[in-house]
């Protein structure tokens, strides 16, 4: 056990012998850590926090109370490997947050920074989340599913095993999803899609030029009733040069699952 003499611990606190623990980390009432878990710099556990490791934490993580880090996959075919969870900095996991290890030791989850989920949310096993992403209430990621940056799900909204979402996505309240969702896309109800996420791009940056060509490419994609390789040929042939643009076709060139062309008029 190596513990920082500058981290404050609750007598109540039971921790496994095999725990790091960094500068100035604070771990409340009856938290539980357990296994190889390293914790960074200026951490927070609060009251009934459950951390189960092979799993490694950054630094300025606050973990509120109920919180489960690094349960065992819900997995049939799990047979008890010693794999893992890694977390970056500066994320935020609300009462109840639930994030599962890895099925086989070929897999991580794996959690990247300044992510904020919150109660009830879900992430389990393999799953891969990258930085400024919103998980909301209730909201769920079946197994091996993968956000990029900036993913917005909103309260009790879910994804199917093996889903990506695309970078600064957004999924409505109560909305579900079995098929990938490109990047900038807004998705409401179950695999249907509605329009570009303008207010996530624009907060993120994003010129408003570059917005417009996004839309453009929602247009033929979507409005247009063009089958999908003639869609994409149109579009990378008009508007290839934007960066923006050049994510969204590669995303949807790369995908497994397929992403969903009716959405909008199902919508409409």
């Amino acid at each position: 056990m190596v513990i920082s003499q500058s981290a404050r611990i609750h007598p109540t606190a039971l921790l496994d012998p095999e725990v790091i623990i960094g500068e100035e980390v604070v771990i409340g009432p009856y938290v539980v850590v357990e296994g190889k878990v390293s914790i960074g710099d200026c951490c927070t556990l609060r009251p009934g926090v459950h951390v189960i490791g092979p799993l490694s934490m950054g630094r300025n993580n606050t973990v509120y109370s109920h919180a489960v880090l690094g349960e065992r996959p819900q997995h049939l075919k799990y047979d008890n490997e010693a794999t893992r969870v890694e977390i970056g900095d500066n994320n935020i996991f609300r009462e109840h947050a639930t994030v599962h290890r890895g099925t086989t030791q070929s897999w991580v989850t794996r959690i990247g920074s300044y992510n904020f989920l919150m109660a009830n949310s879900h992430v389990a096993h393999d799953c891969v989340v990258g930085n400024n992403c919103i998980l909301a209430n209730g909201s769920l990621l079946g197994g091996h599913c993968v956000l990029e940056d900036g993913v917005f799900m909103s309260g009790n909204s879910a994804l199917h095993q093996y889903v990506r979402a695309g970078r600064l996505a957004l999924l409505s309240g109560c909305s579900a999803s079995t098929l990938d969702i490109p990047p900038f896309i807004i998705q409401q109800r179950i695999n249907c899609v509605v329009g570009v996420n303008v207010v996530g791009m624009r907060r993120a940056g994003v010129p408003t030029e570059h917005i417009d060509a996004v839309r453009r490419t929602f247009h033929i994609l979507y409005l247009e009733h063009m089958v999908l390789p003639a869609a994409l040929e149109k579009i990378e042939r008009e508007l290839g040069t934007v960066a923006e643009v050049a994510e969204m076709t590669a995303f949807i060139r790369a995908s497994k699952r397929g992403i969903n062309l009716m959405g909008h008029r199902e919508a409409a």
